[in-house]
Order: C-alpha cells, then structure tokens, then sequence
C-alpha cells in the first residue's frame, strides 16, 4: 500500500485548509440559520397602526366601531380639533383619523352614506384601514337590513368570526427545518475540500519525479490507480463522516422523526460522489497549486452560485435554471428543496431522479478523468 500511504501523507500536508473549509462551512450555516429564525412567523397578525377617533355620536354603533379597529389597531379619542390633528399627523403620532357623524347608525349604516376619515397622502396604510372600515361597515348593514336593531346590528358586527383552514398541499405542514440549510451549503464544503485536498494528492502524483518514479516503479499502474482511488475515497468518507456527525449532533431530535432523513444523506452521498470525481478532474488537468487554486475557486463557487446554493432556486430566471441544469449542484439543491418543503410521499419519486442525475454526472467526469489521464500518458 504504498501509493495509498503516498496519497494519504499529501492529503495530511493539506488538513490546514480541510478545516479551513469546515469553519467557513459551519460558520455560514448557523448565521444564515440564525437568520431564518428571526424571519419566521409564528402566526399571522395583522399590523397595528395608531388611529385617531373623532366620536360625535356615541351610541352603541360607534362603540362597536371603536372596538372593532381596536381590536387591530391603537385607538386614541380625540376632540375634533382640525389643528391638533393635522400637527399629529404631520408628526406621524397618529396614521389616519376616523370621524363618527352624530347619528352614525341611522346616517352611515342604514343611508350608506361615506363615514369621514383623514389620512395621510399617498401612504399605503390607508388602503390597508379603508378595506378594513368598508369590511365592517358593509357587515353592519347586512345586520340593518335584516331587520337588526342598532344594538343588535352593533353587537353581531363585532364578534362576526371568520374560520381560516389552511390546506397542507405540500404535506409537511408549511414546516421549514433548520437542517434544510446545512445541507444546501454542502456542495461548497464538499467542491471546495475535495478540490484542493483530492486535487493535491491527484496532481502532487502526476508531475515531476514523482511521477517518473511511479511510472519505472514495480507496482502496476492498475494497483497504482485502485489505491489511488481508495485514498481519495478515504478523504472523502471521513469529510462525509464528519458532516453526518455534526448533522446528528446538531439535529438529532429533527431528523431522527423525519422520514426524509435517508434521502438527505442520500443525497449528499451522491453530491460527494460527484464531488471527488470533479476534483480528480481538476488535479489532472493543473499544473501546480496556483492553477490548481484557481480551478478550484472557479468551479465551486460557479457551480453553487448557479446552482442555486447561494441564491435560491425560486429567484433565479428561468434562462439562469435552465442552464444550471446542466450542473450537478442544481440537481442536488433540487432535491434538498423537495424535502425540505414537502411531505416525503409526495416528492420521493423526483428526490430519487435528483439523485440518479447526479451519479450520472459523476460517471460522466469521471469517464473525462480517465481521458485525460489516458491522453496524458501518452497512449492514444
């Protein structure tokens, strides 16, 4: 095993920049997890804006008026002082102003006539309380022309209840799981590790001494090739490793009750896959550490740009998604959002195509690989 013992000694010359990795990958996890959490809404409620009442009327309609927007909004009472209200409202200490003409029920309810407000020009939470006014006032004159009394029309306006049922179409409740961006950030770790360390160890071996050394040496090069192969495999295994003890330390109690869980690291297995053929690719082809950096920044960070790791998928154009189909990482982040967002039931089937598509892709560089190396040799 002593071309394996060669390709492990260069991969532990790399182990500075295969931590390197994990700290950024770690560190860029959490912050953006951090981040979902702040933007997650526990329920809907509507917004609250401060609303001035000029109540001329008093009686039992306007009372309920009142307690309607309160419910919503903050109420001020206020005298009908044109100046005091117009310095509020340029001061933004109230948003709109509501006018209760004496005699509301008989005036606004049962003659529909406009009930007076003031709000300020061109502001958008206008809209938002004239649509809420217009909901309460064409609800209190259904009750008028029921034949309801004033109290009885008052009363019913208020505690008139509207039963929301949210369909669960995607079959996981609208749920989105921390864990959905751990593994959407993988590809990166993955390219990016696996570029520089399987690069190194692929190039270290193929240019110089070294290489005329392993070509007059009595190993044949097909065990030359296997044991190759099973360094890098081994440098990939532990990287995989120590993601997927990381995922069950982080989110042990998450993924342990989701059936999905096989399929993500599925997945990622097959991303891995995809990933070590692409950095045996990329240490055939350079020429040195320089050339090889620069490969390696530019394909992963291309592909999970367009890819849809850093920007979602469901921003992107559709000329931009059409393209990343052509890139393994799209297929990857595809099947990550297909669980993340929905029941396993549901999506099992096209997590299952994402997945082959990957390996086809990882073939397919790595029947490139071969080529090269092949073409490289000198056999034709």
């Amino acid at each position: 095993m002593t071309v394996y013992k060669g390709y492990i000694y260069v991969a532990k010359k790399n182990a500075g920049m295969f931590l390197m990795y994990l700290l950024i990958f770690f560190g860029i996890t959490l912050i953006f997890q951090m981040m979902n959490k702040d933007m997650e809404v526990s329920g809907y409620q509507a917004e609250g804006l401060k609303i001035a009442v000029v109540d001329e009327d008093g009686k039992a309609m306007a009372e309920s008026l009142k307690s309607y927007l309160g419910e919503i909004h903050e109420v001020i009472e206020m005298e009908d002082d044109e100046a005091i209200l117009q310095e509020k409202m340029y001061y933004r200490n109230i948003e709109y102003v509501v006018r209760i003409p004496e005699d509301f029920y008989q005036s606004c309810i049962v003659n529909g006539e406009k009930l007076g407000v003031t709000q300020i020009p061109g502001s958008y939470t206008a809209f938002y309380v004239e649509q809420q006014l217009n909901s309460y006032l064409n609800n209190a004159r259904v009750y008028a022309a029921a034949g309801f009394t004033e109290e009885e029309a008052a009363e019913s306006a208020v505690t008139a209840e509207v039963n929301v049922e949210l369909l669960d179409t995607g079959g996981n409740a609208g749920q989105i799981s921390d864990y959905l961006f751990y593994f959407r950030y993988l590809p990166y770790l993955f390219l990016g590790v696996l570029g520089y360390v399987v690069g190194s160890m692929v190039s270290a071996m193929r240019r110089g001494d070294l290489k005329r050394r392993m070509q007059a040496s009595a190993v044949p090069r097909r065990r030359q090739s296997v044991e190759g192969l099973l360094a890098c495999g081994t440098v990939a295994l532990v990287l995989w490793g120590i993601i997927a003890a990381a995922a069950v330390l982080l989110y042990g109690k998450e993924l342990s009750g989701n059936p999905g869980n096989p399929y993500y690291l599925l997945n990622s297995l097959a991303m891995l896959c995809v990933a070590v053929s692409v950095s045996f690719l990329v240490g055939s082809v350079s020429k040195g550490s320089n050339s090889l950096n620069g490969m390696v920044n530019v394909v992963s960070l291309g592909m999970c740009f367009l890819g849809g790791a850093f920007v979602p998928l469901d921003v992107m154009s559709a000329g931009v998604k059409k393209a990343a189909q052509f890139l393994p990482v799209y297929w990857f982040e595809q099947a990550n959002d297909l669980l993340g967002g929905y029941g396993l039931e549901i999506v099992r089937g096209k997590v299952l195509q994402a997945i082959g598509i990957q390996m086809v892709f990882a073939v397919a560089f790595a029947c490139i690989t071969l080529a090269v190396a092949k073409k490289k040799s000198g056999f034709q």
